[in-house]
């Protein structure tokens, strides 16, 4: 009989429980987002068709993952429920020194204050990463330090097809240490990269790395919240490792470093917890007293017991290859897809999310006008889809590139949710000409993009009430390539989710757990 090779995105696991979708018209979105003043991060969550905003803590948890929560013990101090967590990342990491906090920024927070300093006390040091994410950044930055991106140079070219655009650049982390290695507390890499499309690090560019810490007498830390995914993508791209399990390529990965941050919201697959993980004592030691200033006892850094009974159970199932490689592979079907219909996207796709280029898709809205928020704002206005900017709105001048992340929550949602995201990103694409961009009204000073407040630039084009008088006569402003009472977003052009022109199905029901 001949081997059956089927094609069809094939999801490892089967639906125990399902919470509904409450689906809107383009109508009330467009009220919604007026009223969020045009941040995403402000529409409540019972007004989003599809969330893609981010992976973070946002996936399903399995039905071993629940039934591993009804067993939590919630002692203040020695609870069973640590020992099981910390066993778990004793096991998968090869760390000793093992501490749990709330999330992956309070872990960034007490690394900065033990190997750096309190706030201003770093100012004249700096800290280099491949490419530091938002809230790495700005831990960094609060202690005074400078942090410095050396992104190998393909990483900041969208369309350059490489296995590892998230490696650092080695020779320019050699010419920073060797000229300013006396203000350089540590060495970072982040895996996989996300602020460079989710693209992975290779285990040779972290052994290089590793190297040039020995030389210089550097500590190496690891950003290492997909740590599983980046492992996947060793052993499917890199010579040598084709044979091998993801969890040795893991053990491998940990083994280079001295300390590492894991938000347990990504490859943790959980919906809240954080690790932080030394080799040197006395740096855990002063990171002990640090958590238990300001997240509670070591053996619960915040957390309930239920939640490191989850950390536990996920710490391992992420190591399993079939959903490893369901994940990969159906992050990378949105991202070809997406190229398919016209739309730049940063080739190839990661493995959490798809970073599409939104200067390909508004190449007449310039920077200073936000196209990575214009795009995320049409997305959400067209589809109900919430995604995330990560260009001049999150890191300003310093932004290598415009990009808008369709980021994938965890065993969530199904094929066909994500055709519908196709639907409407290629839909935008089609009417992109005639929006117009934004401009930043209101925000604070340290990751703005989470409240800053925007307005539309032709008021018109987002709120087609704008363009009538008082009496409802047509106003007919210039914008784009046509009139303002043309509405480019109207149910005229695109009826979905459930109207004429809506093709196949839309699950009306997102995963909540896993069998």
């Amino acid at each position: 009989m001949d081997s059956f090779s089927p094609t069809t995105i094939f999801e490892p696991f089967r639906i125990k429980s399902v919470e509904p979708l409450r689906l809107t018209t383009q109508e009330q979105r467009r009220a919604i987002v007026k009223k969020a003043q045009y941040n995403l991060f402000a529409v409540p969550a019972e007004h989003v068709v599809i969330d893609l905003l981010t992976d973070s803590g946002t996936g399903a948890m399995s039905s071993l993952q629940w039934a591993g929560m009804m067993r939590g013990d919630e002692s203040y101090a020695g609870a069973d429920s640590y020992y099981r967590f910390k066993e778990t990342l004793r096991e998968v990491t090869g760390f000793s020194h093992i501490l749990p906090t709330h999330q992956g920024r309070a872990s960034e927070r007490i690394l900065v204050e033990v190997m750096i300093g309190s706030a201003g006390s770093g100012a004249g040091l700096i800290v280099p990463n491949n490419a530091h994410f938002d809230t790495t950044r700005a831990n960094v930055e609060h202690s005074g330090a400078r942090a410095v991106d050396l992104l190998t140079p393909e990483g900041m070219q969208p369309n350059v097809d490489a296995p590892f655009k998230g490696n650092m650049d080695i020779s320019k982390l050699d010419d920073l240490l060797a000229s300013e290695g006396h203000n350089v507390p540590f060495v970072m890499v982040t895996v996989t990269c996300n602020s460079a499309g989710g693209q992975p690090v290779s285990l040779q560019n972290l052994r290089e790395v590793r190297a040039l810490c020995d030389q210089y007498r550097k500590p190496l830390v690891l950003d290492a919240c997909r740590f599983a995914e980046n492992a996947f993508f060793i052993k499917e791209r890199e010579e040598g490792h084709q044979e091998r399990s993801v969890a040795g390529i893991v053990r491998d990965t940990f083994a280079l470093a001295d300390a590492a941050t894991i938000s347990a919201k990504k490859d943790g697959l959980v919906n809240i917890g954080g690790v932080l993980l030394f080799r040197d004592e006395g740096l855990f030691r002063a990171a002990s007293n640090q958590l238990i200033l300001t997240e509670g006892f070591v053996t619960y850094g915040g957390l309930a017991g239920r939640d490191l009974e989850a950390m536990a159970v996920g710490f391992k199932e992420v190591l399993e290859e079939d959903y490893l490689r369901y994940r990969i592979g159906s992050t990378r079907y949105l991202g070809e897809r997406l190229k398919q219909g016209g739309v730049g996207i940063v080739w190839p796709p990661g493995g959490h999310a798809v970073y599409v280029d939104a200067l390909s898709v508004l190449p007449h809205v310039p920077r200073h006008e936000l196209p990575g928020q214009t795009l995320a704002v049409a997305l959400y206005v067209v589809g109900g889809i919430r995604s995330c900017e990560i260009g001049y709105v999150m890191f300003g001048d310093r932004a290598p590139m415009e990009l808008v992340r369709l980021a994938i929550p965890r065993r969530t949602y199904t094929q066909s949710h994500i055709d519908f995201v196709i639907e409407t990103v290629l839909h935008v694409k089609k009417i992109a000409r005639s929006l117009s961009g934004f401009r930043i009204t209101e925000a604070p000073p340290v990751l703005r993009h989470f409240v800053a407040k925007f307005a539309p630039l032709q008021p018109c084009v987002w709120d087609p009430q704008k363009n009538r008088g008082e009496g409802g006569e047509e106003r007919g402003e210039e914008r784009g390539e046509g009139k303002c009472d043309d509405d480019p977003c109207s149910p005229k052009v695109f009826v979905h989710p459930l109207g004429e022109e809506q093709k196949g199905g839309i699950g009306l029901v997102r995963q909540m757990s896993t069998g």
